[in-house]
């Protein structure tokens, strides 16, 4: 007998509840074509957002997440260790809030994801418009350049403005006036340091799997990005 049909997104995301800042219209407008309603995105828009979402990602963090660092300085069950981190990372926040230097100092590979509804459009190639607001961001601010260029199989160069960078766009039925995006700024100097690991069984059960875990994060050490 076969197994009945179901379907669900392989990572199906909860309720989000981000407060999130308008930007204004500037480059959106609806456009009415047969019975339907589209959704117009100009490139220059795009850019924008993207220059935007790389600052604000570079120098703030999100309210919910201070107000839990804030919380481990007034729980009594804190450790004294557990307050100098918190106050620390609260330090940090402040002067990164500024704008002038960003919360880390890698600032790493910038990745973008995008779903775009089925009544969106736009008028060029989004990756190209998405891939401006990086360079303008990278190039503007205070952000260190992680991209290497291969030059040869042997030598490679700083490409001196962090592209190329990560860019997917999926279609998104769910929502289709919607464009939403998905900003992230990967750290380079974790990516250097990262391996796929392909093991059986016999490691890979509750048993031996610290033991497997605590071996490799041993061997990795401190030599990854500080932060």
């Amino acid at each position: 007998m076969s197994p009945t049909f179901t379907y669900s997104d392989l990572l199906p995301l909860g309720k989000d509840e981000t407060k999130y800042r308008s930007l204004g219209k500037d480059g959106v407008s609806t456009v009415v074509l047969g019975d339907r309603t589209f959704l117009q995105v100009t490139p220059e828009a795009i850019t924008k957002l993207t220059e935007t979402a790389l600052h604000d990602i570079s120098h703030y963090l999100r309210p919910a997440h201070l107000t839990q660092l804030a919380s481990i300085l007034d729980d009594p069950e804190s450790s004294p260790n557990d307050r100098f981190v918190a106050l620390d990372l609260l330090k940090n926040a402040n002067i990164a809030a500024g704008g002038i230097l960003p919360m880390c100092q890698d600032t790493g590979t910038a990745i973008v994801m995008g779903k775009k509804g089925q009544h969106v459009l736009t008028q060029s190639k989004d990756e190209v418009a998405i891939s401006q607001g990086i360079y303008d961001a990278y190039t503007r601010l205070n952000l260190r350049y992680s991209q290497m260029a291969p030059i040869n199989m042997w030598e490679e160069q700083n490409t001196g403005n962090n592209l190329p960078a990560q860019v997917e766009i999926y279609a998104d039925s769910d929502h289709p006036d919607e464009y939403s995006f998905l900003f992230i700024a990967k750290g380079g100097g974790s990516a250097n340091k990262s391996f796929l690991y392909q093991e059986t069984k016999a490691t890979l059960n509750p048993k031996t799997f610290y033991t497997w875990l605590e071996e490799k994060l041993r061997s990795l050490g401190t030599s990854a990005c500080p932060p």
